[in-house]
């Protein structure tokens, strides 16, 4: 079994809404010795207002206050974002990190608090999906370097070179997120660089997602990542044992400065 690596998971609503404190954060992980520092990304969520911070903004300040940890946003809905926009941000931010970029990628949700249709988004599941595939599919190749011609049904991008290059090769790793009860989901992930279950329940329930995606990648699994999100006092042998090759612990929308600290002193998993 790999080892287990550990990262902050952090909401970016109230205090974790200022980029200096997130920042400062990260920079504690890393001494502490956490492995990575991800960060939601959300435009607006369900209950009382409360500050909301941009992660794009978030994570070159966390980029700039680290040297070790693996950094990115857990997860970007790329459907209601420009996938022109976010190449140039997630190579720019390869670059700012040194190589420490992870892009997590779904497809977004309207239940928690409306954000898609309180900003006009495509509410359609089926719609994002397509779109979330082409988007991934003009990221690939912009990452490459070379000019990018792509006419689809959703985007374009007419002959353009993204340069800089990110500094990973062949480009910034992928982390598709989506319910492990859906096959379309697992499918995407298998195609990509690691998978990150939502509401995961229990350690066996990840062994058989484990095992379907080790098939779909003909057993090709060794560089391959699968994160989870358990709530901070669980205990991730089990899932480490199941396939998890990253824990974060969860945190509720609007946490208190005090308890991400809390968690943080306690350490990252063994």
């Amino acid at each position: 079994m790999n080892r287990l690596r550990s990262a902050l998971w952090l909401p970016l609503f109230d205090d974790l809404a200022d980029p200096r404190t997130v920042a400062r954060l990260a920079a504690d992980a890393e001494e502490a010795g956490w492995d990575g520092c991800f960060v939601w990304d959300q435009m607006y969520w369900r209950g009382p207002a409360r500050p909301v911070a941009d992660p794009w903004i978030t994570l070159a300040a966390v980029a700039s206050a680290t040297e070790r940890l693996r950094i990115g946003p857990m997860v970007s809905p790329l459907p209601r974002r420009r996938p022109a926009k976010v190449a140039r941000e997630t190579a720019t931010l390869d670059r700012l990190s040194e190589g420490r970029l992870v892009l997590g990628v779904g497809l977004g949700s309207d239940g928690f608090g409306g954000e898609l249709s309180r900003t006009g988004e495509q509410l359609d599941d089926r719609r994002r999906g397509r779109m979330l595939d082409e988007s991934l599919a003009i990221l690939a190749a912009a990452w490459s370097g070379e000019p990018v011609r792509h006419r689809g049904e959703h985007y374009t991008a007419d002959d353009i070179a993204f340069l800089p290059r990110p500094v990973q090769r062949p480009g910034v790793p992928v982390w598709a997120a989506g319910f492990p009860g859906n096959v379309r989901p697992v499918r995407r992930a298998a195609r990509l660089d690691g998978f990150f279950p939502a509401n995961l329940d229990h350690p066996d329930r990840l062994a058989e997602v484990v095992g379907l995606l080790t098939e779909l990648r003909h057993g090709e699994m060794g560089s391959y990542d699968v994160a989870v999100g358990l709530p901070a006092g669980a205990d991730p042998g089990p899932y480490a044992r199941a396939g998890a090759t990253w824990w974060l612990p969860e945190f509720e929308p609007g946490v208190r400065l005090d308890t991400v600290r809390g968690v943080l002193r306690d350490g990252p998993a063994a």
